[in-house]
């Protein structure tokens, strides 16, 4: 059986990365997007989406911190998180190689949990910075995954 990236003479090792490239590539890079969840139509919705309709959860969430759980997309929110250290069985190749790993993550975590990442890629290698940057974000997250962190520094 041929696919359309099938090359004579080429391996199958080969037409597989040509695949893969062909797949991360179109028709849109990447594996991920953002979609709105509310509709933004009119000015009505613009003043209830922004200013100065979004006053009012930022004030609920003030009074009461887990308030962002019910006013924000916080409690399906997780941060795929990564410095690039240990990628697969590719090594260290970095955060911004590592990224379509990451992006990857995410799809999983949406197609089998309906749970939506933000793929974060950190160029850091000191293990204690790592861990401060990392612990940072905490507000914008309902959890955090660590990926692909070269051991010892990912049990820190």
């Amino acid at each position: 059986m041929t696919t359309p990236h099938d090359v004579p003479g080429e391996d199958k090792r080969a037409q597989l990365r040509r695949a893969a490239l062909d797949y991360h590539e179109h028709p849109t890079p990447g594996k991920i997007s953002i979609a709105p969840t509310k509709q933004l139509v009119n000015q009505h919705d613009l003043s209830l989406a922004y200013s100065p309709g979004v006053a009012a959860p930022c004030e609920e969430i003030v009074r009461d911190p887990a308030a962002a759980f019910r006013y924000t997309a916080r409690g399906n929110l997780v941060g795929v998180v990564t410095n690039g250290t240990a990628v697969l069985g590719l090594g260290d190749i970095g955060p911004l190689a590592g990224k379509p790993v990451m992006e990857g993550k995410g799809v999983l975590f949406k197609k089998f949990s309906g749970i939506d990442v933000f793929d974060i890629e950190i160029d850091e290698k000191d293990p204690d910075k790592l861990v401060e940057i990392i612990a940072a974000l905490e507000p914008t997250f309902g959890g955090i995954n660590l990926e692909d962190i070269k051991a010892p520094d990912c049990f820190i």
